[in-house]
């Protein structure tokens, strides 16, 4: 397990775009998604899932489940003796989920609902567990604290927490500088921008099992968390 000092949240960059521009931006991209990120996002997420490490009979959610194969993941896993939930923002994204679902087989076992995590429609003390990667970062600054809130609400009692996201921790070379210039100049192009991952989650209020800093072509923090 890999730690690593952290600094001050004021050189964390804010989200430039609304929610709207948000959903039609993937609403656009999402056919081409998995083309541009799944093959380098695809081994962190494995990395997320095996640390949640979902159990047959488990009620399970994924914030943002995107193209759906994390859902297809996590729907083998609970068995069909469990459920999984599916929220993410775009029609288009969740229109591509159901597809998947449907041809694997698994679209008995997942509910998707097309919404946003800082304000979801699930009651509280839901989910044995929650999953939710790269996509914690695509919310502003003084919404993560309210989407983890949510995630508090809905998780069980011991519930488990997964969180794989772009994080401010470790190595800041040139690529990172880079990356977040673009965001700063262009975030119609790059939406998203590093996060301090473990500070958030810590803060509102959940115990960090394990944390790990892995790397795409910036940090990348797989946390897990319990309520």
């Amino acid at each position: 397990m890999t730690t690593a000092p952290e600094s001050p949240e004021g050189d964390m960059l804010r989200v430039f775009q609304s929610k709207d521009e948000v959903k039609a931006y993937y609403d656009k991209i999402a056919r081409v998604y998995d083309l541009l990120a799944e093959h380098t996002e695809q081994p962190m997420r494995e990395k997320g899932l095996a640390r949640l490490a979902a159990q047959p009979g488990d009620q399970v959610l994924e914030i943002g489940c995107g193209t759906g194969h994390c859902l297809v993941e996590l729907a083998k896993a609970v068995g069909p003796s469990g459920t999984v939930h599916g929220i993410d923002i775009s029609d288009a994204m969740l229109s591509l989920s159901r597809a998947l679902l449907e041809e694997t087989g698994l679209a008995g076992r997942v509910e998707l609902h097309r919404g946003d995590g800082a304000r979801m429609p699930y009651p509280d003390d839901s989910f044995d567990g929650v999953f939710t990667s790269f996509t914690l970062e695509l919310f502003d600054t003084p919404e993560i604290p309210v989407v983890l809130a949510e995630v508090k609400r809905v998780l069980k009692p011991g519930g488990r927490l997964a969180v794989v996201s772009l994080s401010k921790e470790g190595k800041q070379g040139l690529v990172m500088r880079a990356f977040e210039w673009t965001h700063k100049h262009f975030p119609n192009l790059m939406d998203c921008r590093p996060i301090y991952v473990r500070r958030a989650i810590e803060a509102a209020g959940f115990s960090v099992i394990d944390y790990d800093l892995d790397h795409m072509w910036v940090p990348v923090a797989i946390v897990l968390a319990s309520r």
